[in-house]
């Protein structure tokens, strides 16, 4: 992995860039590579991830259900560096979509988009609704469905306002919502690690008899959405690019230092859990379905808990905020190319210079999903949201499939982050990944209910046929001049200067 050595661009440097690549800068560079490392991590959000996935792993597989993090995290780390490339030479707003584009075609590019941004509305909407628990807990509230949809409501639209007010402004509260990750899953993680752990670092190879009379390895398959659901959110500071200074090499950093220090963020937070909880057996066997809440308060005290209730919901309000404004650069891409019904308003930047329109879609649609769930049955919320993260690998492998098809016509990344002679072995071990990791995410349950068990299939099958159904009838894009499939011609562009 490298980095050509060359002096910082200035905006007018990247801006010629970005002419090289058929646009002209409209946005306020106004993101340093902290600002963008700080909204890709609260979109990867190890509390949210952490604190949502704890109880299912240990259920699961039990205290070695942690590995999973590392596994997850070494495989998303290839997929970042096969990003990073991409990037490098396609600083674009939008990220998925005008990737793919520019390495293949714009019919696959509108696809992998198409299920990309419901899957990231559908994000936004889970995201908000579970961070209502937290903001009910802190004022002792009974969390009804009423007051569920109501502070949902809330969250979505005030980091709406936030967004609105400038990229400056979804800077600092990115930054704040990076200090309060840092210390709800780094800070609490060494404090139950060092002063509150009751059980010994031997028990992450204890399986609890989660396997029964049979083999662990099934058992520890199934416990892999331990990792699966909490690696992604690193894109987010791509679909920024044309809001970031020095983009090419600011962009990869900042995509690596997410996986990165989002890894050993989790992973501390998951192990200082294990090791202060009290009755582990309890966890494993689903008894204690919310254990989280019961180490804090036992380890923390009342007012440590209410502490750390505030940090969680910063967190939250920044995730909200940061998947807000990824999905609304990824329309306004998808408005800028005509590649969508109203994509001349989509398209319109506010005086602000962002994409007001398209925020305002990025938060209307998640709300609407809320009077959905709150007028559906109990569980809807699990079952729409279930394809959500199956549909961004989706997307994510679409990126790193068209790479790979890019290099075998003879492409050779030209941005200034470079894998060199390992490019090619990494997108090929990325994309054997990338295809693993879907297969274990859209495998069937087991439950005998039919929209359970294949309901991440089904969610994915329906966006993905709305999808083929109006690019057949609509023909989006078809008037536009914009280039695709052109990774070689820019690629010696670029490197003429």
């Amino acid at each position: 992995m490298a980095t050509k050595s060359a002096p910082r661009t200035s905006s007018m440097e990247d801006d010629a860039h970005l002419k090289k690549l058929g646009y002209d800068g409209k946005f306020d560079r106004s993101l340093s590579v902290w600002g963008t490392f700080a909204l890709g991590f609260t979109y990867l959000s190890p509390l949210v991830g952490v604190y949502s996935l704890f109880a299912f792993g240990l259920a699961a597989g039990g205290p070695p259900s942690i590995f999973w993090l590392v596994i997850v995290g070494a495989g998303q780390l290839l997929v970042a560096l096969v990003f990073g490339e991409v990037v490098s030479q396609y600083p674009i707003s939008g990220g998925i979509y005008p990737w793919v584009r520019r390495l293949s075609n714009a019919r696959f590019a509108w696809m992998a988009a198409w299920v990309y941004i419901w899957a990231v509305i559908v994000t936004v909407t889970s995201v908000a609704e579970y961070g209502t628990s937290f903001l009910a807990s802190l004022f002792d509230l009974e969390s009804t469905k009423e007051l569920t949809l109501i502070l949902a409501v809330a969250l979505l639209v005030v980091a709406l306002v936030v967004n609105l007010s400038g990229t400056k402004n979804l800077a600092r509260v990115a930054k704040i919502g990076l200090a309060a990750e840092l210390i709800g899953v780094i800070g609490v993680g060494l404090f139950l690690m060092i002063f509150e752990r009751k059980n010994d670092f031997s028990v992450l190879f204890d399986t609890f008899g989660t396997q029964g009379d049979g083999s662990y390895l099934p058992v520890f398959i199934g416990a892999a959405l331990t990792g699966l659901f909490l690696f992604y959110g690193f894109e987010a500071c791509g679909e920024v690019a044309e809001e970031v200074s020095d983009p090419a090499r600011a962009i990869p950093r900042a995509m690596i230092m997410t996986i990165l220090v989002g890894g050993v963020s989790g992973i501390v937070a998951f192990l200082g859990y294990i090791l202060a909880a009290p009755d582990l057996a309890a966890i494993v066997s689903g008894k204690d379905g919310d254990p989280i809440a019961g180490i804090l308060e036992a380890s923390l005290g009342t007012v440590g808990s209410k502490i750390f209730l505030v940090v969680a919901l910063t967190a939250f309000l920044s995730c909200v905020l940061s998947l807000q404004a990824a999905g609304s650069r990824l329309l306004y891409s998808f408005g800028r190319d005509g590649m969508m019904p109203g994509h001349q308003w989509l398209a319109k930047l506010s005086t602000k210079k962002v994409p007001r329109n398209a925020l305002l879609v990025a938060c209307i649609v998640p709300i609407l999903i809320c009077l959905l769930i709150y007028i559906g049955e109990d569980g809807l919320l699990n079952q729409i949201t279930a394809f959500a993260v199956l549909g961004i690998y989706f997307a994510f492998q679409s990126v790193v499939l068209a790479s790979l098809l890019a290099r075998f016509k003879g492409w050779k990344p030209a941005g200034p982050f470079s894998l060199g002679a390992w490019g090619l072995i990494v997108n090929v071990v990325a994309l054997v990944y990338g295809v693993a990791a879907m297969f274990l995410l859209a495998w069937p349950g087991t439950s005998g209910d039919f929209l359970t068990d294949w309901i991440v299939l089904v969610g994915l099958a329906l966006v993905v046929v709305t999808g083929v159904i109006y690019m057949m009838i609509a023909r989006p894009g078809r008037a536009s001049t914009i280039p695709e499939g052109d990774a070689l011609e820019i690629a010696a562009l670029l490197r003429k200067g």
